[in-house]
């Protein structure tokens, strides 16, 4: 069912069948790991009763997974406290696939021996047939990270230096000329849907706001590439902004535990389709022509739908 190829200079690749149908069905939750308080367990029987609904067949997570700096080590027992024991519905016992955020132990292959559903690399490419999604490791594009951390440390170890990892993530080819790099993977791609999941926002009125790095660097290269969707955590909202300039849908999902009531900016921004400061999660249902996305609240409650089609999006 799942299986990976990895050759020398290329996004990791795992393969994700859909259902006998044809179609594909997913929950999106992001910033969520505190041991079950500030409402994750509540968020999490939600996700199970709706994940029963939809049949799902795997979960994404958009990124800080564990509070409040991540875990310490591969054994540190936050990830059982967090994860193994708060999202016990059955509907949930699918593969995670879930983006990085800011810390740096949850990338350890150990955890999958902890949990098999737990899958978190830097960037890698989940090919669902009808789908394929692209899970970018935003962290290093943020200048601030590098040069005021705010009390957390980050390991940047594993990156040559920013603008290395900016140009060979993103833009450029390796000398080599057989690397795939989100640029050309996009390019080549095939899938009726093209979705790019970060921890950063692109667009928000969330605490955070707009992350202008991604803004310069990253889409540019979505909005060529006919991207639909991009999704993202980091602010503790659910939030749908719609791109002026193409058709790619903003969806943050950052509500799965603790979120930031009030903390708004840019009321009246013009493409802003939808925003709650409360905790949540989404739904996602993937046909070859159709799109259904649905953010729901702690109680389970349907607080707004997207539906999109291919050549048409639109929110209800």
């Amino acid at each position: 069912m799942l299986y990976s190829s990895s050759p020398r200079f290329e996004l990791q690749r795992f393969n994700h069948p859909t259902k006998p149908d044809g179609s594909l069905s997913f929950l999106v939750v992001g910033d969520w790991g505190r041991r079950g308080l500030f409402n994750q367990s509540q968020v999490a029987s939600q996700m199970g009763r709706i994940g029963e609904q939809l049949d799902i067949d795997f979960v994404i997570s958009t990124g800080d997974n564990f509070y409040d700096n991540g875990l310490t080590g591969e054994d540190d027992p936050e990830f059982e406290e967090s994860f193994t024991k708060v999202y016990t519905a059955q509907s949930l016992q699918k593969q995670w696939y879930s983006g990085k955020g800011d810390a740096e132990a949850q990338l350890s292959p150990v955890l999958r021996q902890t949990d098999w559903r737990w899958l978190c690399l830097r960037s890698f490419i989940v090919n669902a047939e009808l789908a394929e999604i692209f899970f970018v490791d935003t962290t290093p594009f943020v200048r601030s990270y590098f040069t005021d951390s705010k009390g957390h440390t980050y390991d940047w170890r594993a990156i040559k230096s920013r603008k290395a990892y900016i140009r060979e993530a993103i833009e450029l080819r390796t000398e080599s000329q057989d690397s795939t790099d989100l640029e050309s993977a996009l390019t080549e791609s095939i899938a009726s849907w093209k979705i790019v999941v970060g921890h950063h926002s692109i667009r928000s009125i969330g605490h955070h706001g707009d992350t202008e790095e991604l803004v310069k660097l990253l889409l540019p290269v979505l909005q060529a590439n006919s991207v639909d969707f991009y999704m993202n955590g980091h602010d503790h909202c659910l939030e749908h902004i719609s791109d002026k300039d193409s058709s790619i849908q903003f969806l943050t999902s950052g509500a799965g535990s603790k979120a930031w009531r009030g903390d708004i900016k840019d009321v009246n921004r013009k493409d802003l389709r939808f925003f709650y400061d409360g905790q949540g999660f989404m739904s996602v249902q993937l046909s070859q022509a159709d799109a259904e996305i649905v953010f729901y609240n702690v109680f389970g409650e349907a607080l707004r739908t997207l539906n999109a089609s291919k050549g048409l999006h639109q929110s209800i």
